[in-house]
């Protein structure tokens, strides 16, 4: 928000003072993660700056970090495993986050505050703890060490996401929409896919992204549910900082990097965009 131009020189005075506060919290807190991708093109196998990156020479900088990353049998299978657990576990994080969310904006649903407490309770408890009670519980059921039970588990942890955005998004939902859906004929089903699910959209792709980067960038479950088999890329970075200082993890964490920027400018956008549909802000 501009300034005023009737403000008193306090007022301008704090107004500059708090931009710069946040400029200086905002630098104390991304400047550490920008070190890494300069990093990452280091010629050689150190994780610090070397005299020739330091005098920009060319012969300090190199791709060979991302051409083991690309090359290398036991980061593409790493890489691979993610690629393979991230979108299932993501479909059903939007599947049942979307639908309990929906189901929990009614007024009429008894203990409607304790069934969302439960619900976004992996975000609260520890997640050691959680992975712990997973472990014994999946033990139990013979999900333990498998694909489908490292998929339950990351969706697990996506629903609360999911949840809370949907549950956001339907704040502002006019439910005379689905009144009139369901006096024209139209059944359960139809209102929601035609009236509902264009409407709260922006929260549910919204709450699927924050499902997927929670599937994707999550080590601590998968080391407990999974096996070597399901080795994921945050597990393979996480083998290599214990077994071996590789530097390859720079490059892989430059690539999670870009990758998350371009997923919250996404979620930014969708934002804005669903501001926009529930008239919140100008078009």
């Amino acid at each position: 928000m501009a300034l005023p131009v009737y403000a008193s020189p306090m007022q301008k005075a704090w107004y500059y003072t708090f931009r710069i506060i946040c400029g200086l919290v905002f630098f104390f807190l991304v400047f550490p993660i920008m070190v890494i991708i300069p990093l990452s093109f280091n010629a050689q196998d150190f994780f610090t700056f070397t005299p020739e990156m330091l005098a920009f020479k060319p012969e300090g900088f190199s791709l060979k970090h991302y051409d083991d990353f690309f090359t290398n049998q036991d980061w593409q299978h790493a890489l691979k495993n993610s690629l393979r657990i991230a979108p299932m576990a993501t479909l059903l994080s939007v599947s049942f986050g979307t639908l309990a969310a929906i189901g929990l904006s009614q007024s009429h649903v008894p203990f409607r505050r304790a069934i969302m407490a439960i619900m976004i309770s992996p975000m609260i408890v520890p997640l050691i703890i959680s992975a712990s009670g997973m472990y014994f519980f999946y033990s139990r059921i013979g999900l333990q060490g498998t694909y489908a039970g490292v998929v339950l588990a990351h969706a697990v942890l996506g629903v609360p996401f999911v949840i809370i955005t949907v549950t956001a998004t339907l704040v502002g939902f006019d439910k005379s929409l689905t009144r009139a859906a369901a006096n024209m004929g139209a059944g359960p089903v139809r209102t929601f896919f035609k009236i509902q699910m264009p409407l709260i959209l922006p929260g549910v792709i919204s709450g699927g992204l924050f499902a997927f980067i929670t599937s994707f960038d999550e080590v601590v479950v998968v080391l407990f549910v999974g096996s070597a088999g399901q080795k994921t890329l945050p597990w393979q970075m996480f083998t290599g900082l214990r077994e071996q200082i590789s530097p390859t993890i720079l490059a892989v964490a430059t690539i999670l990097i870009v990758m998350s920027i371009i997923l919250l400018t996404t979620l930014e956008l969708l934002r804005r965009r669903s501001e926009r549909l529930r008239g919140m802000s100008p078009g």
